[in-house]
């Protein structure tokens, strides 16, 4: 059985999440959304735990969703995880991701899928649907609906 891991804070999930996330089940046998970052420390829009619950209300129930708070190999060795997905929207995606992919595999072997964004979700971020939020405008089909509904709620 090949595991594979979605590592991200996904403060907001957004639907070019949602594209990666659905196409890594076609990959892989066994899909987690890792949500990284500390549950003690509230560092995002949404908690930890938040960000857990949107996810788990819009995926498919063949995707499982967990958090972490340690090194990302910890979390792959300790659940047996062979292959990390990761969406790129753009070469700034990959500037950013390369380094980290390769630090990921000398600490531990493991190996970095990159999956492409689908084009028409490219230049969504979680980064700016909040701010897009945050000044009370649209983010709807950016962001699936659960999720409009909780960024409203936050800045209402």
């Amino acid at each position: 059985m090949t595991k594979a891991v979605c590592p991200g804070s996904f403060d907001p999930v957004t639907l070019g999440h949602l594209d990666i996330f659905n196409r890594a089940t076609e990959l892989f046998d066994d899909v987690t959304i890792l949500v990284t970052g500390n549950p003690q420390k509230n560092s995002g829009l949404f908690t930890v735990e938040e960000r857990v619950e949107l996810i788990r209300e819009v995926t498919d129930t063949r995707i499982k969703v967990d958090w972490w708070s340690g090194l990302l190999v910890d979390y792959t060795k300790a659940h047996d995880v062979s292959t990390l997905v990761k969406g790129l929207r753009s070469s700034l995606d990959y500037e950013y991701e390369l380094p980290m992919a390769q630090m990921n595999r000398h600490l531990s072997g493991i190996d970095t899928v990159f999956l492409l964004t689908n084009e028409k979700y490219g230049y969504i971020s979680s980064s700016l649907c909040k701010e897009v939020a945050k000044y009370g405008g649209d983010v709807s089909g950016l962001l699936p609906d659960p999720v409009v509904a909780a960024i409203k709620e936050k800045f209402a």
